[in-house]
């Protein structure tokens, strides 16, 4: 029970010797202000600049390292159990890539981009969508069914025979 006291104890002697900020305790401190030493003048020094020339940096070829790097790939998927179709064809000469690539939007429309890369001008794209052509129902024409009464002679009279259930308790 005696270990309780001591925080309150400790917050009121550090309360009491002026460590807290005045929010804490419960007499006002003074403030004190001293005057600010001002410079009579102002003295500028500058030093010579020193310029580092960059050695030159020696890079090493390696045995694996393309010049002018080319390639040609695509691929085309078009699974008709989920309909996922997308594609892809890119082809590379150098610093010049040329590509295209579709997929089919999740609104009913195919996407496709059409997309160069070079030096000059960066990534540029064209992207446009066409409309999907949606698997047309075809609805068979059935024939009318009529409902023919039976005759009275024929009528058997049928009764629903009552089911029991048995509650598990």
């Amino acid at each position: 029970m005696a270990f309780k006291f001591i925080p309150i104890l400790a917050f009121i002697v550090v309360a009491q010797a002026g460590v807290l900020p005045q929010y804490y305790r419960s007499e006002p401190t003074p403030q004190v202000y001293h005057p600010v030493a001002v410079p009579s003048a102002v003295v500028k020094a500058v030093a010579p600049v020193a310029y580092a020339h960059a050695k030159p940096v020696l890079v090493k070829h390696d045995a694996h390292y393309d010049d002018h790097p080319q390639y040609n790939y695509n691929y085309d998927i078009n699974d008709e159990h989920t309909g996922d179709a997308h594609s892809q064809v890119e082809e590379r000469d150098g610093d010049i890539v040329r590509g295209e690539y579709s997929l089919n939007d999740a609104d009913g429309f195919r996407r496709v981009v059409q997309y160069t890369v070079d030096p000059h001008s960066g990534f540029n794209a064209v992207v446009n969508r066409y409309p999907l052509d949606h698997v047309k129902t075809v609805v068979k024409k059935v024939t009318p069914v009529t409902y023919v009464a039976p005759s009275p002679a024929v009528v058997k009279q049928y009764h629903a025979v009552p089911q029991v259930y048995h509650q598990l308790h």
